[in-house]
């Protein structure tokens, strides 16, 4: 297994690299520039542009280089000096921009996952178990649902109900009072107030889609020989479901960790943009619509990063979680 990991990690390096060439031409292929994006917004706005600035600001930003030249900058900057660049729209350096962002879409990502574990985990058992009950029909309708309603729907649902029967307002992670205010028990009251339908809007969907995924796996495993023989053996009925045949039908559960740690950054974009949260996909699309290429392309390449840290874990756990998965 060490061997196994060390081998992964070696790889991952070149992987980067090509990762870094794809998030910079990404940001290279729409027409223009952060200077032509602005140019344009200040020409709607009845303001006339000098040539000669346009010249001088491509020529401070680093435009007028070739292509190759500002790759190197780039990268060589994150490489030693863990320097991202510099955000053109913000006048601010990326990373601070990046991390300001991070800690509350952690927080959210991380509890929407806890959420969806939680809920999925013993639906999914118990329709498994139970196919064709009331139970299980009862599940299916309210997955069926979870899977065909969009995010912002649902969100902006439950603003309307949590303010017009509960009286309060959950736009945001915070109450005006404690946006600027230092942490203090009565902030973390009140970002539990505001996290629950973040946590339930963003999990909705997952939690329906691992509850199918988890039953379907389980169903199959429940009616192998292997089960059938431990039943006949008179070990008890959680024992049979519980002891193989869940570990197995769990492979998904883990297997998710490598989609969902780049979704911490770019999904549920509307949804963060609909509750008003501090996340990182509105800053991205933000910056894409803008051309902020440094910006722009880090959250690409951190993205691309968080797919392969995502990958490896899975690996790891799915080696540890069925053992029928041997690493040379």
């Amino acid at each position: 297994m060490l061997r196994y990991v060390i081998k992964r990690i070696f790889y991952m390096i070149p992987t980067l690299f090509g990762l870094s060439l794809i998030a910079f031409m990404i940001i290279q292929l729409p027409p223009g520039d952060y200077i032509t994006s602005l140019i344009a917004s200040m020409q709607d706005s009845g303001i006339n542009v000098d040539p000669r600035q346009v010249d001088r600001m491509r020529e401070i930003y680093g435009f007028n280089d070739p292509i190759w030249l500002q790759y190197l900058k780039w990268i060589s900057g994150i490489l030693f000096r863990g320097d991202f660049g510099y955000s053109f729209e913000w006048n601010r350096p990326v990373a601070d921009l990046i991390w300001e962002r991070m800690g509350s879409t952690l927080a959210i990502s991380v509890a929407s996952l806890l959420f969806v574990w939680a809920v999925a985990l013993p639906i999914g058992i118990y329709s498994a178990v139970r196919r064709h009950s009331v139970g299980d029909y009862v599940f299916t309708f309210i997955g069926f649902i979870g899977l065909a309603v969009p995010n912002f729907i649902l969100a902006l649902s439950l603003m309307y109900f949590s303010y017009r029967f509960f009286g309060q307002s959950v736009g945001g992670l915070f109450s005006p009072e404690y946006i600027e205010a230092p942490w203090s028990w009565g902030k973390f009251i009140d970002l539990l107030n505001h996290l629950w339908i973040p946590i339930i809007v963003i999990g909705t969907s997952g939690t329906a889609a691992m509850i199918r995924i988890l039953r379907a796996n389980l169903s199959d495993e429940l009616h192998k020989p292997y089960v059938i023989t431990a039943r006949a053996k008179g070990l008890p009925g959680y024992k049979v479901v519980l002891k193989y045949p869940l570990r197995i039908a769990l492979n998904p559960f883990v297997s998710a960790i490598g989609w969902v740690l780049p979704d911490l950054v770019s999904g549920v974009t509307i949804t963060a943009i609909v509750l008003n949260l501090p996340t990182a996909g509105p800053l991205l699309l933000r910056a894409l619509i803008s051309q902020d290429m440094y910006l722009a392309g880090s959250f690409i390449l951190l993205m691309g990063v968080l797919t392969l840290i995502g990958m490896l874990v899975s690996d790891l756990l799915l080696a540890l979680l069925d053992p029928r998965i041997r690493f040379t």
